[in-house]
């Protein structure tokens, strides 16, 4: 069981991370806030605190890049003065990830539907190879549309690829809408539990919570054969008032005064409530 004091740290690291990733879209004067939002706990969780030397970590979500740079910016993967560039002209560090430029960062992301495929190939190669590396692939349930989600599903199955660890992050809304209004719930944990997926269901902002649920799935002693599927419930724009749960913010950039309440939404929730805490 995480302590108090451990999941007070928890906590200011996902009010930092906010700021950083707040200060990164206001200086771009750039959109896809309330999904970057809405993911980053799952990657503190995993990228950050899970992910080993030999693991691979794919954001197949990559309109959510801004909280893959500010994690890899954490682990020291990029420099502060590199993080500087995001969005401008000849930057490593584009709207959606760029492969070849970062270590973390193995490949191009964005256009919904080729992480998962992706992962699965990986996580088949460390099958083959007999090593204990794992996949995790981070997507959002609106790609859970795509044709080629549920064609590597079936792949990742019928290869008993128990390395495999998908995270599913369930804000409810997509591009145009509801996701549910659109083609369905197609992230619902019954669908996934059907077709033979090892399923939990966690709240992906309680990052103790998904940390141990990953020690359980990957656990060595727990392994049945099956990839491992978490569908975590999460908020678009988790943190800022004025963002949560509104569709405008998986498309616009913030005004001064907007980024102003931003920040200051975030350093009251999170790292005065830690030094309250404290």
């Amino acid at each position: 069981m995480t302590s108090t004091n451990e999941i007070t740290d928890l906590q200011m690291l996902q009010g930092q991370l906010r700021l950083k990733i707040l200060s990164l879209y206001h200086q771009a004067h750039a959109g896809h806030i309330g999904c970057s939002l809405s993911c980053v706990d799952l990657m503190i969780a995993t990228l950050v605190l899970r992910k080993r030397e030999q693991d691979t970590f794919l954001l197949s979500k990559g309109h959510a890049a801004a909280s893959l740079y500010a994690c890899l910016n954490h682990l020291g993967e990029i420099s502060d003065e590199v993080l500087e560039t995001y969005y401008h002209n000849g930057t490593t560090l584009p709207a959606h990830p760029a492969p070849n430029q970062h270590r973390g960062i193995p490949f191009a992301t964005g256009s919904l539907g080729h992480g998962l495929p992706i992962g699965t190939g990986i996580a088949q190669a460390g099958k083959l190879l007999g090593d204990d590396s794992r996949v995790f692939v981070l997507m959002s349930d609106g790609e859970t549309n795509e044709g080629t989600t549920w064609e590597a599903a079936h792949f990742a199955l019928q290869h008993g690829l128990d390395n495999l660890i998908i995270l599913i992050d369930k804000n409810g809304l997509q591009g145009f809408g509801n996701t549910a209004d659109v083609m369905g719930d197609t992230a619902d944990v019954r669908t996934w539990k059907a077709i033979g997926f090892d399923t939990v269901e966690v709240d992906g902002h309680n990052v103790d919570n998904v940390l141990t649920t990953l020690d359980r799935l990957t656990d060595p002693e727990n392994q049945n054969g099956k990839p491992k599927v978490i569908i975590a419930r999460t908020v678009k724009g988790k943190g800022v008032s004025y963002m949560e749960n509104r569709l405008e913010w998986h498309y616009l950039p913030m005004t001064e005064a907007q980024y102003e309440q931003a920040c200051t939404d975030v350093n009251e929730r999170y790292l005065l409530a830690h030094e309250t805490q404290a």
